[in-house]
């Protein structure tokens, strides 16, 4: 039988870096890898593939040439698209800033002008019809860049509600939206204990009349709670309704994958 082939990552170079705010990195990547990259992706999941520290540009290339070692050496981790500008070949996508506790913040926040990871995607976009009378949108951090690019590609004359999530004052900055749009913010200051303030607030909602649309991700629990509301009391028909859970606290990247998978199971 044989054996499938190995997929191959753009090797992306960073243009800068800058924070969004105290616990949100912007990093831009810029060059002639990203020619030929998709437009009207933004929102979409990508696969991060994080160089071991001291490696070489040079080495961390050759172990994805066709003939490289076909095990895994770099950790994976999950992003998103947050913009693409054809025009300079640039790409942003956004991290959340959390100590050094995993790979991709560590990454993140010493990255400079030059650095370098590998990428594989973009997957297709979460949210392509916008139908709604009415538009729910709901993320923690990590999920702030899917709906941010959700706001941007929505009809203007939509009206709506978005709850972020975020654990500081100083993390609320200006968010672009329709107008008939409402954005609401809720501060828990540790984002590694579980919270109800998103629960609690759609629970407290008068529901509008008309079709209801949803983009929420973010912890696991969280996105839990808010999908069987959804579904089992609001009635919000599933194919309306983009829910996800992107982390969960106390388990990494991989073994969340993995309990997502069997859930699904």
């Amino acid at each position: 039988m044989a054996t499938p082939a190995k997929r191959q990552p753009r090797f992306l170079t960073v243009k800068s870096t800058h924070y969004l705010s105290p616990n949100l990195i912007r990093v831009t990547f810029a060059g002639p890898e990203l020619q030929g990259f998709p437009e009207g992706h933004e929102g979409a999941n990508c696969k991060l593939l994080l160089p071991r520290d001291g490696e070489s540009r040079e080495a961390f290339e050759a172990h994805y040439a066709p003939d490289g070692p076909s095990e895994r050496v770099h950790p994976v981790r999950t992003y998103t698209v947050r913009s693409f500008r054809r025009d300079t070949l640039e790409l942003d996508i956004d991290f959340v800033a959390h100590g050094d506790e995993g790979p991709a913040t560590r990454w993140a926040q010493r990255a400079a002008e030059g650095d370098f990871l590998g990428f594989l995607g973009p997957s297709q976009p979460k949210i392509t019809e916008f139908h709604a009378d009415w538009y729910l949108l709901a993320a923690d951090l990590s999920a702030m860049p899917v709906v941010e690019a959700t706001l941007e590609a929505m009809p203007r004359e939509a009206r709506g509600l978005v709850l972020f999530e975020v654990p500081s004052e100083a993390d609320k900055r200006e968010i672009a939206a329709p107008e008939g749009v409402e954005i609401r913010w809720l501060v828990q200051e540790n984002p590694h204990l579980p919270s109800t303030a998103q629960v609690d607030l759609v629970k407290s909602l008068e529901w509008p009349a008309g079709t209801i649309q949803t983009c929420i991700a973010g912890e696991s629990s969280v996105i839990r709670a808010l999908r069987d509301h959804l579904h089992n009391e609001r009635k919000v028909p599933k194919a309306d309704t983009y829910i996800s859970g992107y982390w969960k606290i106390g388990l990494v990247e991989d073994e969340h994958q993995q309990l997502k998978r069997a859930e699904a199971a």
